[in-house]
């Protein structure tokens, strides 16, 4: 039992270590192996010379620059490869430098004009490049420029490379500024002190933007940062249980073997002696456990890394460090000795005549007045008799609470999680509707020849349609902003959808130049509701109003809500092409979601349509490895309650043969030792469900921070007086189960076996 306790709760304290890990020093490791950028700086060329940006150096320890940047609008192949966004593009002699040393992981670097490179993520199996990674064009302002190699940075500087030549003929508007600086950067505020002593004497209006590398931090633990807290609670409540069952087992071990103690100090056993064997006794096991549990905890802590950090270009290296492994393997069983010190000591002060002779009489004050009161009570006499039994041993009894406890917490904790994120994912699935169309089919290669309002008179028609949104994801520039924001242009019934249902702070769009953000958006960008933008697409700019918070965003990439009015006025001349717009589709009840995707396809092979309801691979996994976890520490947590059953039924041979020899009956036998644990079963329902509450509330709002994101109170509202009725029966199942084997054992002790031995 210490071993496979050990064993499942190393692993999960490996894996929440690995992930806290994870969460800042793999991108820590892979930014300065490619030196990136501290801060990527837009200057305006009309204001400042490439002379005066050179002479400026005030605190750095390295910069790259100056570089020509443009933003161009791709088209072309590599235009629906990228979905249609602008292109940041800067222009640079080579992929290495001072600062933001580029990852040039497929094809070659631009060597004269007519030729790019774009920026992706260095895994190349992510994507079915083929041909295309040769052939590929992109036409921006009459332009072509064929595609020779693929690079990622991990300051995020471009979104692609030419030549310096390239770079003057596309005709820039802005100069590009890579910046490493002496002294403390931990922070925004002194990035930003930074920035402004590199820039002093500069002229004024000269800079334009500069994005700190912590946005980009930022945004690579996010995932990481979503499930630690949900980790780092199921790791705490896995190594408490594993103390104090290994505390529980070798106390009783200790206590069940006094006669052995007592013949080790008869034949020589110094006291030191005698608690290194019970060390050691606990130690070994552990050690298996731990050695078993690391290996387990990091192999399964592997694939999420990498799956989650591949973007960050070092999924590769995205291994368990050395102390991760340290913390499993050295630290573990240390903490088991720990525990099991205390009770081992207590062998160190027995003398070998009290330990010999005990068992021989029953022992004064061990709960004889609890078992004389609750024997002059109407209860039947096995009940009555278990009721008794803990208050024998209170130290045992405390200890085999304490896991109870344990276990009904883990158990109300994964319940409320699982809940919390099935409401998530629920308010998600209902705002983006259940289907998802667009005009381009990939499995077909074939693009619809109807019209946008023609797909959507075609939608409309469906049997089981009942609300349609349309959408043309678009990123737009922003003024004073080297980044671009991504806007949802919708139109339709888009707030019916459930968006509006999702309102965290403001009002859905009303007005003129109103626009909706996600809670995740704002907090990533600093924005709040009320604040103005300023933005830029094709040849118009609007100042736009953020006037309302969603919970979540529509389909596709995070970004703001904004009515396809707003499109029309930016750019009224731009030609849409198919592969651009969105459909979302909700259904009437009981409508087959598979079955009218493949309705949709079949009315026109064009189309490209797909059950979009529950897929959500952050519900499934958190879902899952919470149910995993709670089942696995419950199990540990019978095992402990088994541990107790059978400690007292050896301590209680002697009593339960002269009850057997009295009448006693197998059943009731069984009955008594039942009952001594389902009692302590309800303490521990009682005393678990409000701390399983209270990680319930402390914890979801945690991981949402980390995501980014605000939660609607509803998603924390999980609980009901019958759900509560069931977890508190969670706790006296859990300990009938573990208490099952061994009072099936104590009904078949023979009679005159225990009395001959006595």
């Amino acid at each position: 039992m210490i071993g496979l306790v050990v064993l499942l709760c190393t692993a999960t304290g490996v894996v929440s270590l690995a992930l806290l890990d994870a969460v800042s020093a793999p991108f820590d490791r892979a930014f300065e192996a490619q030196r990136g950028a501290q801060v990527v700086a837009t200057y305006d060329p009309a204001r400042v010379s490439d002379d005066q940006l050179i002479g400026a150096s005030a605190g750095l320890t390295a910069r790259a620059g100056p570089f020509p940047q443009v933003v161009i609008e791709p088209a072309g192949d590599a235009g629906s490869f990228l979905g249609g966004r602008p292109l940041t593009v800067a222009g640079r002699a080579g992929p290495g430098g001072a600062v933001d040393q580029l990852d040039l992981w497929h094809g070659r670097w631009p060597s004269g004009p007519g030729e790019i490179v774009l920026a992706a993520e260095p895994h190349p199996d992510d994507y079915d490049l083929g041909p295309f990674a040769d052939t590929t064009t992109v036409t921006a302002g009459g332009v072509t420029l064929r595609v020779v190699g693929w690079a990622f940075s991990i300051s995020g500087s471009a979104d692609g490379w030419v030549t310096p030549a390239q770079a003057a003929a596309l005709h820039p508007t802005a100069t590009q500024m890579l910046y490493r600086f002496a002294g403390d950067v931990a922070t925004r505020d002194a990035l930003k002190a930074r920035v402004a002593g590199v820039t002093t004497g500069l002229p004024g209006g000269a800079l334009l933007a500069a994005q700190p590398y912590l946005v980009l931090k930022e945004k690579a633990a996010a995932q990481p940062g979503t499930y630690l807290p949900f980790l780092a609670t199921f790791g705490v409540l896995g190594l408490l249980v594993a103390v104090i069952i290994v505390g529980n087992v070798v106390s009783g071990a200790v206590v069940s073997g006094l006669r052995h103690i007592g013949v080790l100090k008869a034949i020589g056993f110094t006291p030191r002696q005698v608690v290194a064997v019970y060390l050691t006794m606990v130690g070994v096991p552990a050690m298996a456990g731990a050695v078993l549990g690391t290996l387990l905890g990091a192999n399964a802590a592997q694939p999420m890394l990498v799956s989650t950090f591949r973007g960050l270009g070092f999924g590769q290296e995205a291994g368990t460090r050395a102390w991760v492994w340290a913390a499993g393997l050295i630290g573990v069983p240390m903490i088991v000795l720990l525990a099991a010190l205390l009770p081992a000591r207590r062998a160190h002060r027995l003398s070998a005549a009290e330990v010999i002779s005990a068992g021989s009489a029953p022992r004064r004050g061990h709960g004889l007045r609890v078992q004389r009161a609750l024997s002059a009570t109407r209860l039947p006499r096995p009940v009555s008799l278990g009721l008794g039994l803990p208050f024998a041993r209170p130290g045992r009894t405390a200890l085999t609470l304490a896991t109870l406890v344990l276990g009904v917490t883990t158990v109300t904790f994964a319940v409320g999680l699982s809940d919390s994120v099935v409401r998530i994912t629920g308010l998600g699935d209902q705002a983006a509707g259940q289907i998802g169309v667009r005009a381009y089919n990939t499995d077909e290669r074939a693009t619809t020849t109807r019209t946008d309002a023609q797909v959507e008179e075609l939608l409309r028609g469906m049997p089981g349609t009942a609300r349609i949104a349309t959408y043309l994801n678009q990123s737009v520039s922003v003024v004073g902003s080297s980044e671009p924001i991504l806007v949802n242009f919708g139109r339709g019934e888009v707030a019916a959808m459930g968006y509006e249902a999702q309102l965290l702070e403001g009002h859905w769009i009303d007005g003129p130049d109103q626009v909706v953000a996600p809670s995740q958006l704002l907090n990533r960008r600093g924005l709040r509701v009320g604040d103005q933008l300023t933005v830029v697409l094709g040849g118009g700019r609007r100042a736009i109003t953020v006037v309302g918070e969603t919970m979540s965003g529509a389909p596709g990439p995070v970004g703001l809500f904004a009515d396809w009015q707003l499109l029309d006025q930016l750019d009224p001349g731009r030609k849409l092409i198919p592969f651009e717009y969105r459909y979302q589709v909700q259904v009437t009840e009981g409508t087959d979601l598979d079955g009218y995707a493949a309705a949709v396809r079949a009315a026109d092979p064009g189309l490209y349509s797909w059950n979009d309801a529950g897929d959500n691979s952050f519900a499934v996994v958190v879902t899952s490895f919470a149910g995993v976890v709670s089942v696995l520490l419950a199990v540990v947590t019978a095992l402990g309650v088994l541990n107790t059953v059978a400690l007292t039924v050896h301590d209680r041979r002697r009593d339960l043969g002269m009850l057997k020899s009295i009448g006693m009956t197998p059943r009731q036998v069984v009955a008594m030792m039942v009952t001594s644990v389902a009692a302590l079963g309800v303490a521990g329902g009682l005393a678990g469900i409000p701390l399983g509450m209270v990680a319930h509330r402390f914890i979801v709002p945690l991981a949402a921070k980390a995501a980014a994101i605000r939660l609607p109170g509803e998603v924390l509202r999980v609980w009901q007086p019958g759900l509560l009725a069931l977890l508190v029966l969670s706790g006296v199942l859990i300990a009938v189960f573990g208490a099952l084997l061994p009072a099936r054992a104590a009904a078949r002790v023979s009679i005159a076996q225990v009395l001959h031995n006595e």
